[in-house]
């Protein structure tokens, strides 16, 4: 089990079920090191106000020995790779990651979601792609996976996509890891828990990783450290707090 984990809801989503303080019991109880809570982006109808974003300043970095990353899962919104990630909310967090969600981007064809994702990784504003093997959006695999790498943009495969949540992903996840690997670019993991009964679940996703043999060395999750070096090489500001990290 790797000690990251990078995408996860709370009830501030309000079709998730569980609050910071159920996460860093979780977290504590089955030695995750550090995760990010990665909220629903405001555009999303159940979503949080930009402000709930804003005001993450107010928590603690650490909690007995847990590290916490304030987060968001923007919403990728038009073909020329905007987000509902701005100003000062992108001031006020550790870790943008976005995607493609029906209410805010409803599917469309292979070419404009291409577009969309890769204008989105060009933007400079986002660190991770959150599920882009969705068979809802079929995207030129081979395409994003080149910008990813150029770009320095991790492709998340998100174990929930397995198991509850986007079904039939599995093929696309597959390719995704393998054009990542070719093109010497990174993934990222992430349980996507709607829970706290899933943090740190990675199972299904690291049976992909591990039949393409995909390089460790290029995962995020792998270690705390690792993930914060990847941040502050992306321009983010070092977290003192987490230096021991």
């Amino acid at each position: 089990m790797y000690p990251v984990d990078l995408h996860m809801h709370t009830v501030a989503s309000t079709h998730a079920y569980s609050n910071l303080h159920d996460y860093i019991a979780a977290a504590k109880h089955k030695g995750i090191k550090l995760f990010a809570i990665t909220d629903h982006g405001p555009d999303m109808a159940d979503a949080p106000h930009h402000w709930h974003f804003i005001n993450m300043r107010i928590w603690p970095r650490v909690v007995d020995g847990v590290g916490i990353l304030r987060g968001i899962e923007a919403n990728i919104k038009n073909t020329a790779g905007e987000i509902d990630c701005t100003g000062p909310m992108l001031d006020s967090l550790d870790l943008i990651i976005a995607g493609f969600h029906e209410p805010v981007f409803p599917p469309q064809d292979r070419a404009t979601h291409t577009e969309a994702m890769i204008a989105t990784m060009a933007s400079g504003n986002v660190h991770i792609i959150s599920h882009p093997g969705n068979p809802k959006f079929p995207v030129d695999i081979p395409a994003i996976a080149e910008a990813a790498a150029r770009y320095d943009v991790a492709l998340e495969i998100n174990n929930s996509s397995f198991i509850h949540s986007r079904k039939g992903s599995g093929p696309n996840c597959r390719a995704i890891a393998e054009a990542v690997r070719d093109a010497g670019g990174r993934v990222a993991l992430g349980s996507d828990s709607h829970t706290a009964f899933t943090l740190g679940e990675f199972d299904e996703a690291l049976k992909v990783l591990r039949d393409v043999e995909f390089p460790e060395d290029r995962i995020l999750n792998v270690s705390p450290r690792r993930l914060l070096d990847f941040l502050e090489s992306r321009g983010m500001p070092a977290i003192p707090e987490l230096n021991e990290f």
